[in-house]
């Protein structure tokens, strides 16, 4: 890892995982670049892990074409990827008094895939104190996701009858564990090589969907979280119970150029939801440090346990890329050693 020296980081070289324009994983490559300048709000991190998420292959992709206002028209406005980030502090920019140097953290940056990145505070928190930089690095996207989803959109109640799809994934076995913590009866959807995990993770049912369809089944979920994103309304509300509330995480799945299969959470379940008594949306993960507190507490209190699938070193990112699309079967998330 590069050396910071005594006069700052200006004109020291790191190595970091770069793209130069929109594709598939051939496009990211390791390069030396100098290390970034700290701002005012913001800290300077030794990155010790980072993770990968579905949003790492939509930026990398620069797919569907709506997120291109915020990436960049033409080619990505960031050059590094990466966004899940756990790391120490090895300098501080004005107006910052939360961290120190030295200070173990984690949470969301742009240019995680690195062996130096800033961050903003109001992105960080402390990490949880009985995970290693591996496993706090999985958290800060895929759990404040989740954690959204089932307190915020799904409004989940103690005695609750709740369906996760899509329960070994990143978001879905956060999901799992925190509708539990909530005191839900939980019921995870995976594949068969899957199960065990979902168990392992307090699933009080699980269903294995190369067997069993959940939607056929005759049972009814007062809360129903979609992280899988190929299943048709029609039969999500199905096993929706009358008055119960559908929420649509993400947008994977679909095919459209323009949104992709986010118009299913953004467009299509809101209007239905007009015209019926069950409440069926999509959202946007809102990124802060109150939620990254909130997972800690969590964690340290026993309640939530990240999954680790798989472990890729930092140059070999596009093979975890690769990876990540490869989909089905993985259980939990991919993490990046720096």
């Amino acid at each position: 890892m590069a050396q910071l020296t005594a006069g700052g980081t200006k004109g020291v070289p790191m190595r970091a995982i770069v793209q130069d324009k929109y594709g598939g994983a051939g496009v990211l490559h390791l390069e030396d670049i100098d290390i970034p300048t700290v701002g005012s709000g913001e800290v300077l991190l030794s990155v010790q892990a980072a993770s990968l998420f579905a949003g790492d292959w939509h930026y990398m992709a620069g797919m569907p074409l709506a997120f291109r206002p915020a990436s960049g028209l033409t080619k990505p406005k960031i050059r590094v990827r990466g966004r899940d980030v756990a790391g120490r502090v090895e300098a501080v920019g004005p107006d910052v008094s939360t961290f120190h140097l030295g200070d173990a953290v984690y949470g969301i940056c742009n240019g995680a895939f690195a062996e130096f990145a800033t961050a903003t505070v109001k992105k960080l928190a402390p990490k949880p104190a009985n995970l290693t930089f591996e496993a706090a690095a999985t958290v800060p996207i895929t759990g404040t996701t989740a954690l959204q989803a089932v307190r915020d959109h799904g409004k989940v109640q103690a005695g609750q009858s709740v369906l996760v799809i899509g329960a070994a994934g990143g978001v879905g076995s956060f999901a799992v564990q925190i509708a539990k913590a909530f005191g839900a009866i939980v019921t995870g959807v995976c594949n068969t090589t899957q199960i065990d995990a979902v168990r392992s993770i307090g699933a009080d049912a699980v269903i294995d969907y190369t067997r069993e369809d959940f939607a056929e089944s005759g049972g009814r979920y007062d809360v129903i979280l979609d992280t899988g994103g190929n299943r048709k309304l029609s039969a999500l509300r199905r096993a929706l119970a009358p008055r119960g509330t559908l929420v649509i995480v993400g947008g994977e799945g679909g095919k459209g150029r323009f949104l992709g299969g986010f118009t299913r959470g953004t467009v299509r379940a809101p209007l239905l939801s007009l015209f019926t008594s069950q409440k069926m949306k999509g959202f946007v993960a809102k990124e802060n440090a109150r939620d990254l507190v909130a997972l800690k507490d969590f964690i340290e209190a026993g309640k939530v346990t990240p999954l680790i699938d798989r472990t890729f070193s930092l140059g070999d990112v596009p093979e975890g890329m690769r990876y990540l699309l490869e989909g089905r079967g993985r259980k939990g998330k991919i993490v990046i050693t720096i």
